[in-house]
């Protein structure tokens, strides 16, 4: 029995992928083990989003090879596609598996362990028009499972380099996703999330005579027993108009906690960027999604020291978050990204003036959250426990409210994956609220 060790990096949808991989080795006979020394293989799910995620991909794989020299190392994944060239040359790694590959990676273990030389071929994933079909029974977080429905992006924005790692849309059948989920209700999962590389984008790619949609896949889940609730990864504010936002509040299973992607509130920036909407388009969304549910959380990107990106250009953007009043807000430095068009752009922001535009949208973004939490003491909630905490060395209980927000009630054994209902009290600290029962 071979031991095999896995490494994620990156999104949601690579954590889906890699949980999928590693119940194929099981299911193979593999012992999956921790990463550390001792594994006859390891795979790194690999991850390109930016530089950085460039440096930890290819440190992650040459801290493997030192692990275990004789050990098989395999990078798997978005890094694969952007670089797959140079991990060819890298003595450290012993096999590339690309994007749309993962399904087959025990086959590929296989016939490497045979002859030792197959170290593995990449797809042109521009040209893939398949959704990979992978499969998950369970996830190491046995209250919240992240459901990958689809693969690929099609918008090209002018920073990203997803589109070529990943290809384009790619949808998976809405029947397959349902079998999957059942499954995960039926092991005792209350709380599912669908994610996608581009996840408003789902169904965009069917035929005609096969009208589905990201709106029809919800419905369909919605009446799966045992979902208690149903979370949507990253949208693009373009889906939300007055007919989706009307549907989604009819339904049991939604909850109103909606990651709407902005990157900019300046239009001339936005344009830069090529995303397809403007702030204002971006403005009414939000107002549609507050009048159809009450107080839902609205959380966001944002990227600062966009190239061309004047000091106006983010005091419109500052004065734009300050107006949206958002619960969170992720706050990103511009990363330049070779082989996208912004890594040409004239006009390159210094990275010092990105570290201070970045710490004036990280205050904000910290006083906006504790306002939205605030907004919760004294009101009826419920929350699904997750994990034990403690606080000021006291033991608790945390989960989280359908809009996400941390609540935690005392500690008591046996609570994990259970659903309750109380006041909120308190502020225990800046991100948990206490809830007591009535």
């Amino acid at each position: 029995m071979r031991k095999a060790a896995f490494h994620n990096l990156g999104c949601k949808v690579n954590s889906y992928e890699t949980e999928a991989m590693q119940q194929l080795l099981e299911d193979a006979g593999y012992e999956i083990v921790p990463f550390r020394e001792g594994a006859d293989v390891y795979i790194i799910n690999t991850c390109s989003v930016t530089n950085v995620a460039d440096r930890k991909s290819r440190q992650m794989l040459h801290r493997a090879k030192k692990m275990n020299p004789s050990a098989a190392v395999v990078a798997v994944g978005c890094y694969v596609q952007a670089a797959g060239a140079e991990l060819k040359k890298d003595e450290a790694v012993d096999l590339i598996v690309g994007n749309n590959q993962k399904k087959d990676l025990v086959q590929i273990l296989d016939d490497y362990f045979a002859d030792h030389e197959n170290s593995g071929e990449i797809l042109d994933i521009g040209h893939s028009q398949e959704y990979e079909e992978l499969h998950i029974r369970r996830i190491a977080d046995h209250t919240r499972a992240f459901i990958k429905v689809q693969d690929g992006c099609n918008q090209f924005c002018s920073y990203c380099i997803i589109p070529y790692t990943r290809g384009r849309v790619r949808s998976r059948r809405p029947e397959d996703i349902e079998h999957e989920v059942r499954g995960i209700a039926e092991a005792g999962y209350k709380e599912i999330v669908l994610t996608g590389i581009h996840l408003s984008s789902y169904g965009v790619d069917f035929k005609d005579e096969q009208k589905e949609n990201l709106l029809t896949l919800i419905k369909r889940l919605d009446q799966i027993p045992g979902i208690e609730r149903l979370r949507l990864g990253s949208l693009e504010p373009r889906i939300v108009t007055r007919e989706f936002a009307k549907e989604l509040a009819r339904l049991r299973t939604i909850c109103p906690h909606f990651h709407l992607s902005l990157q900019s509130g300046c239009d001339a920036t936005l344009k830069r960027m090529n995303r397809r909407y403007n702030a204002a388009e971006y403005q009414a969304c939000c107002e549609i999604l507050r009048e159809e549910f009450d107080n839902p959380a609205i959380t966001t990107d944002v990227i600062v020291g966009f190239p061309g990106e004047t000091e106006e250009e983010f005091a419109e953007t500052e004065r734009f978050l300050k107006a949206i009043h958002f619960y969170e807000m992720h706050i990103f430095k511009y990363s330049r990204r070779a082989g996208t068009r912004a890594a040409d752009m004239p006009d390159q922001v210094p990275e010092g003036t990105k570290s201070v535009r970045s710490d004036i949208l990280l205050a904000l973004e910290k006083q906006q959250s504790l306002e939205y939490r605030g907004r919760f003491l004294g009101t009826e909630e419920e929350i699904l426990l997750e994990e034990p905490i403690e606080i000021d060395g006291t033991k608790y209980m945390m989960g989280h409210t359908r809009q996400y927000v941390k609540g935690a009630v005392p500690y008591e054994e046996g609570l994990k994956n259970k659903t309750v209902k109380g006041i909120f009290t308190k502020a225990l600290n800046e991100e948990v609220l206490l809830l007591e029962s009535e």
